[in-house]
């Protein structure tokens, strides 16, 4: 591509590329993409860039497209890649200018150098890094940042790069430039800190930048260039400096107000320089070891003593809660159990903490933490009044603790008092005892205290273990102060039930649930919203615990649901809404069956909440977790729901739907449990399974449920659902079996066995096509001993249930290998007498010595040839199935059942579902349970002899092991 004709041409399709018109913009953007592989398109774009008096908008998708090609073409092996000249040219022109005027494409050009610097640094670009540190000395400002800027995130791409001779590179390169770039970051503070107090903001501001530049910079060469930083003197002087610098930058924050650019980027740089620590501290413990004591003094200094008061902020409060909480819990700080096997390092960094975790300094962070930072503060009692469920969101806002004020002082909070709870917990049951009794209500600061060590004490639940009884407190203390309706007392009633709910799986005995799950009831009818929710979240906790007994919770289930489902109406949040489904399906779950009197209205609101809900997946997916513990509870009940449901599932698991993506897991499952507790098949309970096909070719991690949803419709109606969709299901089952993992393949195949057994007629006709798949793998002798298992286990249904199906397929398998029927059926046998050990499954041990035991009786010279196999097989299902009767002292066959055994189900376990009733009526057909092996045995042996005569029988049975006879004989007494 000629630069000067090229150059025209290029800029004019760029412009029509930043055209709204898409009659304009699509054969553009079509044209950029033809040129993307041509020679000189990139310095033709790098022209177009730099050229300042062009539209910024085209100079903007020029850089835009210039940063694609690194990604696709600068790689020598890439196709298309560009050429040795072009690139050495577009290295040179990226960095003879840093005077970019426009701030975003700025970064865009500075981020491109550094993906070059990438793949190009230092070998085939050696002058990048003297010519950027040369520019970043210039004295024109515009150039000076601009040169800063690129050097920032050429040493972020630089020290990203983890392959060993990469390290190595970045090593040399830090310990090279890390005294001038100290250098820089000392000088561009210093200027700030003189301008700071000249209220003179641009320039304030300009050299707050650099500053901020020049110590990202740093950060990165001091974290990642250093493979044992504590040996250089320069990057611990940097470190150890931080700390003064921290105190110059808060004290800054005084004169410079607290709306303004320059306030921002202040605090930015004051997060940068604790950002440095931890980083450090988290790649480097051991060289952070000289560093433990200032940054604790700092940071306890600045956040619990009047020191920070004024210009201390959240955030840093966080960052500086952060740095505490990383050297307490630090592993490689802890000595090992015996002193003497820890390394002298962790000995020397446990006895810093040890010095200066002194009982004074652990009391008054801990009186600190409870009395300060524990208290509601005006904003959050406000935001509890204005808006209540956006303040509950607020408070269980998962894993926020890196970046939040509460949750951050919570968790240092929990950390410290399990460290040093020998020292902490009599301060806390001092601070406890101080507080009984009930509370002034019109003392709201006494009423915000005693939330504050409730919540103490509820996070240190289990280190109080031994400390607080918590059953004396709970009838004394706490049930009496649930029971104060006052309005100003809200923050105590739900600080008292959120404090049950922590102490419930800790310590809390079992005859006193009745009482609580009274206080429950009362509280979901509360004045206060925060208070019913905070309930429901408690009463989860309760229902979930291990100690859960079904017979205390019953006589107020009816009222509990009613209140939650009320509760559920009343929310008006998605995530609220979420909360309370997910309450209710904790309760349906524990109590099952005995939930189905009072789901009616539930019933009827869940088609109006899915409606409501388009736009919200994640409250579809609560919906359908509902659902999935509904149907379970109400059994064949479930089928009443069909006209909500099935649509539901239809739409869940369509993968053409989009929403699919957040719904497919939950749909599968809710499908599943619906087949299982479906009492018989609706043609649209059948009509959705249109839907699998689809879903067994996306190979997911879903595929396990795929399975089980088509063994649960082989269950329900096997005839009507193979007619339907054997022919499909088929196709889709040679596909994966090309591709599948062995798991997958065993998967497979347990889908055919069951139709085998479900439908002995239909079902081999229906699999045909993987028959034959399976019979190779038999004789092939398949290496896997799980998938020949099951191998095995599909040929025996064949050949005990379906003789004449099994002959053709013999007949059809003996033309493919061009080998006699008689000679084929030898080879098998004789695999499957030598491979019966990988089958470990009862029930296929005895199918396997069935299935053998129908060749017989046999004047077939090659069965009786294998005849020594097949009773050795027998023998050894003998003694997996015979137990011996001790009054009587005959075998019986444990395997056989009846109609008669009917399993007691006790309170704790589920009942069983109409799947398991099918599959217990399936075993009362299935020969493995209706045939006595014994009998079957003998009346073999007995049509043989009777075939052979006395003689010839004689001389069959002398083939087989003396020994093996001899047990035959034992397990044959009495016939």
């Amino acid at each position: 591509m000629d630069l000067n004709s090229a150059s025209t041409v290029v800029l004019q399709v760029l412009t029509q590329a930043t055209s709204q018109d898409t009659a304009v913009l699509k054969p553009a953007e079509e044209q950029l993409k033809q040129w993307e592989t041509q020679p000189g398109f990139y310095s033709v774009l790098l022209n177009i860039f730099t050229n300042h008096t062009l539209d910024i908008n085209v100079r903007w998708l020029a850089v835009l497209y210039f940063k694609n090609g690194i990604d696709r073409y600068w790689r020598r092996v890439a196709p298309h890649a560009l050429s040795e000249e072009e690139k050495s040219t577009l290295r040179a022109g990226l960095i003879t200018n840093f005077n970019e005027p426009v701030n975003q494409i700025a970064t865009q050009i500075a981020v491109l150098i550094a993906k070059v610097a990438r793949l190009d640094c230092p070998r085939q670009w050696p002058e990048l890094i003297p010519t950027l540190i040369e520019s970043v000395k210039v004295q024109d400002d515009l150039r000076q940042h601009r040169a800063l800027l690129t050097f920032y995130h050429v040493t972020k791409t630089l020290a990203s790069k983890r392959l060993a001779a990469d390290r190595k590179l970045f090593y040399d390169l830090a310990s090279g430039i890390y005294n001038f770039a100290c250098s820089l970051w000392n000088h561009h503070t210093d200027t700030f800190l003189q301008q700071v107090s000249s209220g003179n903001e641009p320039a304030v501001l300009s050299s707050l930048e650099r500053t901020l530049l020049s110590l990202k910079v740093l950060r990165k060469l001091t974290v990642n260039g250093f493979v044992e930083p504590h040996k250089n003197m320069e990057v611990m002087g940097f470190l150890h400096g931080i700390f003064d610098r921290l105190k110059q930058f808060l004290e800054c924050s005084r004169n410079i107000g607290t709306d303004n650019v320059c306030r921002d980027r202040l605090e930015k740089t004051i997060i940068l320089f604790t950002k440095v620590l931890l980083d450090f501290l988290d790649q480097h413990p051991f060289s952070f070891t000289p560093l433990i004591q200032r940054s604790l003094e700092f940071s306890v200094s600045y956040v619990f003593t009047e020191v920070g008061e004024g210009v201390t902020f959240e955030r840093f409060i966080v960052q500086c809660m952060n740095l505490i909480k990383m050297i307490v819990k630090n592993y490689a700080y802890k000595p090992s159990k015996n002193f003497e096997d820890s390394s002298p390092e962790t000995l020397e960094a446990h006895k810093i903490k040890m010095a200066f975790f002194t009982y004074p300094t652990l009391t008054e962070i801990c009186r600190r933490l409870v009395s300060h930072y524990f208290l509601l503060t005006e904003e959050e009692l406000t935001m509890w009044e204005e808006d209540p469920e956006g303040f509950t969101v607020e408070e269980t806002g998962g894993d926020s603790w890196k970046y939040s004020l509460r949750p951050c002082t919570e968790v240092l909070f929990i950390d410290i008092f399990h460290e040093y709870n020998q020292t902490l917990t009599p301060v806390l049951l001092e601070m406890m005892q101080t507080l009984q009794g009930p509370t002034n209500v019109e003392d709201m600061n006494a009423l915000l205290i005693k939330d504050a060590v409730y919540n103490a004490v509820g996070l240190a639940a289990y280190e109080l273990f031994d400390s607080v009884d918590f059953d004396q407190w709970f009838k004394n203390q706490l049930l009496p102060e649930l029971q104060v309706i006052h309005n100003r007392y809200k923050p105590l009633r739900r600080r008292v039930i959120w404090l049950i709910g922590q102490w419930i799986s800790v310590k809390f005995k079992s005859d006193l649930r009745p009482m609580l799950y009274e206080a429950i009831c009362n509280l979901l009818q509360d004045q206060d919203l925060v208070v019913r929710i905070e309930t429901a979240t408690t009463l989860k906790l309760t229902v979930d615990d291990f100690e859960f007994r079904t017979d205390q919770f019953l006589p107020y289930l009816e009222t509990m649901f009613t209140l939650l489902f009320q509760l559920l109406q009343q929310v008006t949040e998605c995530d609220t809404k979420m909360h309370v489904l997910h309450v209710l399906s904790c309760v349906i779950e524990r109590v099952n069956i005995q939930i189905r009197p009072y789901v009616g209205c539930l019933v009827q609101y869940l088609p109006l909440l899915w409606k409501q809900s388009e736009e919200h997946n994640m409250l579809r997916c609560a919906i359908l977790t509902t659902l999935i513990h509904l149907v379970q509870g109400l059994g064949a009940d479930s089928k009443n729901l069909y006209p909500f449901l099935l649509p539901v599932i239809q739409l869940s698991t369509d993968v053409s739907q989009p929403p699919h993506v957040y719904l497919l897991e939950d749909g599968l499952e809710l499908w599943l449990v619906t087949l299982e507790n479906s009492p018989c098949v609706t043609p649209e309970l059948l009509r959705i399974f249109q839907n699998m096909s689809p879903l067994l070719e996306l190979s997911s991690e879903n595929l396990r449920t795929c399975f089980k949803i088509i063994n649960g419709y082989i269950f329900l109606s096997s005839t009507e659902f193979l007619q339907t969709y054997a022919v499909g299901l088929c196709q889709s089952f040679c596909e994966l079996l090309k591709e599948i993992t062995t798991e997958g393949q065993v998967q497979v195949l347990k889908v055919v066995e069951n139709a085998l057994k479900v439908n002995p007629v239909l079902g081999p006709q229906m699999f045909q096509p993987i028959l034959p798949y399976v019979f190779r793998g038999i004789i092939e002798g398949e290496r896997y001993p799980v998938v020949m298992s099951t191998y095995l286990g599909v040929m025996g249904r064949v050949l005990l249930q379906n003789t004449s199906f099994f002959s053709s397929l013999l007949n059809e398998m003996a033309h493919k290998f061009n080998q006699e029927m008689d000679q084929l059926l030898g080879n098998m046998i004789e695999m499957w007498v030598d491979r019966m050990d990988n089958i470990t499954q009862p029930e296929r041990r005895k199918l396997s010595a069935l299935a053998l035991l129908s060749l017989l009786p046999s004047d077939n010279s090659v069965i009786q040839d294998k005849f020594c196999g097949i009773i050795n097989i027998s023998v050894e299902g003998l003694h997996d199935v015979m137990t011996e009767d001790p009054e009587t002292g005959t075998y019986k066959d444990c395997m056989l059942m009846s109609h008669l055994e009917e399993p007691k189900v006790t309170e704790d376990e589920e009942p069983p579902t109409e799947q398991d009733k099918r599959k217990k009526m399936l075993a009362l057909k299935d020969p493995v349970h209706t045939v006595s092996l014994q009998q079957f045995i003998y009346e073999k042996l007995k049509a043989q002899q009777e075939l052979l005569g006395e003689q010839g029988f004689q001389a069959l049975m002398e083939t087989v092991d003396t020994e093996i006879v001899t047990q035959l004989q034992e397990f044959l007494q009495g016939f």
